[in-house]
């Protein structure tokens, strides 16, 4: 294999990091999944057969829960248990059952085929994460259709060499619990997903190199091949040249003491070398995150999503359900600020009746969902208020509503949280009188109303991927337009600019929460922009705590002037890439040597 020439594959960088190794495939193909019609009088025979699938696919789930939280804890084990879930789910199981008893079709193809009629509804969702869970779809509908056939479900850890480098077409949750463990292998390539997949993200929180989205890689790629792979920039080199492997190793061994210096410095404040103090908050969707907020040492939560209380169930959560679980985040950050985001999803994802009956819209992304699902239904709504306020006695509490797209909605919000403080008072029960109240500025017009709005509200938090997604009119999953999504677009920058300067006016604060947040290369445009806090996933807070420390306020200011007077996006972004390149050489660098070396292969 060795005197055939390298070959540079592209996909999505989903969890950062440069290795090198010896490639694992897994066979993950596609299942072929029989068709046929069922002999007259077998249908009760494949519903038992059906019945039989179900249990043993949840008995190995639960199995595989209980294996990965003897041998992990209970991190990432949630999506095994919302797999379970699922399997249950009447909107599932209730059009298998029909298939097969009025269609006489076989239970494997009714299975296909149920399965498909609701990963087109995810499909539907504007949130990119989650439409993401169409996969998690797919994976139930495999695991019962490969127990229904006999087939090898679960990957067995034991199959992978230590440092491998696991090649598939995807993994399943229940694979990427088992095989994603740190140090055990050293990177992951996969065909399929995105940045959001599952995953990509269980890849990103433990540290392991990941590029997501090559396609074919499991078709090129032999088990034994050596590759190189760099996780920042989604590259992977198949059967590299020794001048590759050397430079990918020396690059790894730098990136390495760099996340050893940046490890030390997680307990020192961020503040810039000028003096100007920026606040790193994480975003989270479970409690078991609160780990890892605690361990890169973020100054709080500027995002913690709450949709996952009411997916994969039949039912509304609760008010004691809601409470639970803004309880245990409060108490666990010790009086750091929480931001906790109402439902923002819409009706096709929340159960509206005791039986699972959904309501399945045609444009989701333009429809009834967060702010306006929620005003529509005010009793799911009035739930999820009183429980933040009941909750909010166990920490720093702030609550922010979603898609707010102008003063009415703020109005109508604020009146329906009024109405819970009212009633909770009438019945004694204690909460937070000076609870914060913000909202997410990600519609356009929200941005253009900010001035309004700052005097109505406590905080802003930009959620700049749908400010991007909406302003430019851009679908980040149709690769035909995906290279219209920029963040250092002009018109991106001065709505941004508009929206912290309206804030400070009136002296509120503003946060960004949307993936540029995270972003090393926009670090000084966020500081020059004034932004006061950075909400990001955990794993990004060490370098972007570096880079803060090391700039100025003034520099920063200076260079988004030099910016904002250049026209395009691309003249913005290779301007603001050399400044950040120049100043954070020891940083940014070891990705641009990659990025030399790959260009000249």
């Amino acid at each position: 294999m060795s005197n055939r020439s390298a070959i540079v594959l592209t996909g999505i960088g989903a969890s950062g990091g440069v290795t090198v190794g010896s490639a694992f495939l897994l066979d993950r193909r596609r299942l072929r999944t029989p068709r046929y019609h069922l002999p007259p009088g077998q249908e009760e025979a494949e519903l038992a057969r059906l019945r039989a699938a179900l249990e043993r696919s949840d008995q190995q789930l639960a199995e595989m829960k209980e294996k990965v939280e003897a041998l992990q804890g209970d991190e990432h084990t949630l999506i095994l248990e919302a797999h379970r879930l699922m399997l249950q789910d009447p909107a599932f199981i209730t059009e298998v059952r029909r298939l097969i008893e009025v269609e006489h079709v076989n239970a494997e193809w009714a299975v296909r085929r149920s399965a498909r009629r609701i990963r087109n509804a995810f499909g539907k969702i504007s949130d990119e994460y989650f439409r993401e869970r169409k996969q998690d779809v797919d994976f139930v509908a495999d695991r019962v259709a490969r127990n229904l056939m006999g087939e090898t479900v679960d990957a067995e850890p034991g199959e992978v060499p230590h440092g491998a480098i696991v090649v598939a077409r995807d993994l399943s949750p229940a694979d990427a619990a088992v095989l994603l463990q740190p140090g055990r292998i050293a990177g992951l390539v996969t065909d399929r997903g995105t940045k959001t997949s599952h995953t990509a993200i269980v890849a990103h929180a433990r540290g392991i190199p990941a590029v997501v989205g090559v396609v074919k890689a499991s078709e090129l790629v032999a088990g034994g091949d050596e590759l190189a792979m760099d996780g920042d920039r989604g590259v992977v080199v198949l059967r590299p040249t020794p001048e590759q492997v050397r430079r990918f190793k020396a690059a790894r061994r730098k990136a390495q003491a760099v996340e050893r210096t940046l490890e030390e410095e997680r307990l020192l404040p961020t503040v810039t070398a000028d003096g100007h103090e920026l606040r790193l908050l994480a975003n989270i969707e479970f409690e078991e995150e609160v780990g890892a907020v605690e361990r890169v040492g973020a100054q709080g939560i500027g995002l913690y999503r709450t949709e996952f209380l009411y997916l994969g169930r039949r039912t509304l959560p609760t008010e004691e359900e809601h409470v639970h679980a803004y309880r245990s985040v409060l108490s666990s950050m010790k009086g750091l600020p929480v931001t906790i985001r109402t439902l923002d999803v819409g009706g096709d994802k929340v159960p509206l009746e005791p039986r699972g009956r959904r309501k399945y819209e045609p444009n989701p992304a333009l429809g009834l969902r967060a702010i306006r699902y929620c005003m529509r239904h005010t009793a799911v709504f009035h739930t999820q208020l009183r429980a933040l306020l009941r909750a909010s006695v166990h920490g720093k509490l702030r609550i922010m509503f979603p898609m707010i797209s102008g003063l009415t909605e703020v109005r109508d919000a604020k009146a329906a949280l009024e109405q819970a403080k009212e009633e909770l008072r009438t019945e004694g029960v204690p909460f937070d009188e000076e609870v914060e109240i913000g909202v997410m500025i990600e519609l356009p017009s929200a941005a253009l109303m900010a001035d309004r709005i700052a005097q109505e509200v406590d905080f802003f938090s930009i959620g700049t991927n749908d400010l991007i997604q909406y302003s430019l009119a851009i679908d980040r999953q149709n690769r035909d337009v995906a290279y219209l999504y920029r963040p250092l677009h002009l018109a991106i920058l001065r709505m941004l600019q508009f929206a912290v300067e309206a804030a400070h006016a009136h002296g509120k604060r503003v946060s960004i929460c949307g993936e540029m947040a995270g972003e090393p290369h926009y670090a000084m445009v966020l500081l020059g922009l004034g932004v006061d806090d950075l909400s990001m996933a955990p794993s990004s807070i060490p370098l972007m705590r570096r880079m803060v420390r090391a700039a100025t306020l003034e520099a920063a200011q200076e260079m988004l002037r030099e910016a904002m007077a250049f026209d395009t996006a691309d003249e913005i972004e290779r301007h603001v890439r050399g400044v950040m390149l120049d100043r954070f050489a020891d940083v940014l660098g070891i990705g641009e040597e990659l990025e030399d070396l790959l260009q000249q292969a």
